[in-house]
């Protein structure tokens, strides 16, 4: 039997310097963990500042007269309004208002743009960006520069005081904005976006300069190694990390038989976009109106505190009394909070805060309680 060979980012050698237990994720060797144990990653974000490597995401470029045209129609959030140098989370929906994916766009120039997708769905989502372009003629240059690039997450309430030690200007970014800045010879772009809940940065660089950069970033750490101020985290921790933030994550949360108004981010979807004056309705829309007139997909994401130090697993069923009304979609032992938590898809009815539910463990039924989202959120400095 022919085995496939998993993809290697470029800061593979840092994770095996620094002791990394690597994993197949989406087809790329990426690291679960490091020398320590998942809850201490999780903490040491939570606490001072955590590093992520997260090049196996995709990086997708659309340059050109109808770039924008393109987004306009892959992308549920309206593209045309966007400043140069903003970010903008927004889902790509299938016709039936299933999700596709959910990406970041970045908008470069007037007529450039770049896409952030996850890694597995980065070959998905470039089929659909290009049939988009063919099937409307659209004039667009589209690139994937995913791996001539490496991305790394640096999140954490100490972060942006590090930063602050190389660049002044990136810590007055505004939250999902991005700036592009000269690092020596190397040029970066580095936005103030993240996935765990913490304030920090994302940085894309050439795949050739990651270790460089690491090093002139990282040299004040690396001369004082009992600070702790930053250390590498894995895919667990970012797992962990995320769920406590109430984030989705594709395949769990969001997927393409789940209505894109069930996940409750009615921010991310302009139902009103228009082709008036050249402008595009996107892939989705009619369905998400239709569905929106007729009272919505019937189920809505829900937070969980399970009353067990036993955690929910995703595709256990959630349970009303005997009735079966929806089931979870992801579930952690909680390191900040000390409790066992959830997120699932129930019933409208079964979603008000306060609800009791029970979560069917298979051995034993878990007393569960609907409560908000997110579980946690980051204490505002100052």
């Amino acid at each position: 039997m022919t085995q496939t060979t998993l993809k290697t980012t470029p800061l593979h050698s840092y994770h095996v310097d620094h002791g990394a237990q690597m994993v197949d994720y989406a087809g790329w060797e990426m690291p679960i963990r490091y020398s320590g144990t998942i809850k201490e990653e999780h903490e040491q974000c939570r606490n001072s500042g955590g590093l992520f490597d997260v090049s196996h995401m995709g990086r997708l470029m659309l340059k050109g007269l109808h770039s924008r045209r393109v987004l306009e129609r892959v992308c549920s959030r309206r593209i045309g309004d966007m400043q140069e140098g903003q970010c903008r989370y927004s889902f790509v929906c299938n016709e039936r208002g299933g999700v596709m994916d959910d990406v970041i766009v970045n908008r470069m120039d007037t007529d450039e743009f770049m896409v952030v997708c996850n890694g597995a769905n980065r070959e998905k989502i470039v089929n659909h960006i290009q049939s988009v372009i063919d099937e409307r003629g659209f004039k667009v240059k589209f690139e994937d520069r995913t791996e001539k690039t490496a991305m790394v997450a640096i999140q954490g309430p100490k972060v942006m005081d590090l930063i602050g030690r190389v660049s002044s200007e990136v810590p007055t970014l505004k939250k999902f904005r991005f700036t592009v800045k000269n690092l020596m010879i190397l040029k970066l772009i580095v936005a103030r976006t993240g996935y765990t809940g913490e304030d920090g940065v994302e940085i894309i660089l050439p795949a050739n300069a990651v270790g460089m950069a690491l090093k002139l970033l990282l040299k004040d750490v690396d001369n004082d190694p009992d600070s702790k101020l930053l250390a590498p985290c894995g895919l667990g921790a970012r797992d962990t990390l995320r769920l406590e933030a109430g984030l989705p994550l594709y395949g769990h949360e969001l997927g393409e038989e789940i209505s894109a108004l069930a996940v409750g981010m009615p921010f991310a979807m302009n139902l009103d976009k228009s082709e008036e004056n050249e402008g595009e309705t996107f892939i989705g829309q009619e369905a998400l109106v239709k569905q929106t007139n007729s009272g919505g997909p019937g189920i809505k994401l829900v937070g969980l505190v399970i009353d067990s130090k036993r955690t929910a697993r995703q595709d256990m069923r959630v349970l009303d009394g005997d009735s079966d009304v929806g089931f979870v979609t992801s579930g952690c032992a909680s390191p900040t909070l000390g409790k066992s938590i959830a997120m699932a898809y129930v019933n409208d009815a079964q979603s008000a805060v306060g609800t009791k539910l029970k979560v069917d463990a298979q051995k034993a039924v878990l007393d569960a309680e609907v409560v908000p989202l997110p579980f946690y959120k980051a204490p505002k400095k100052g």
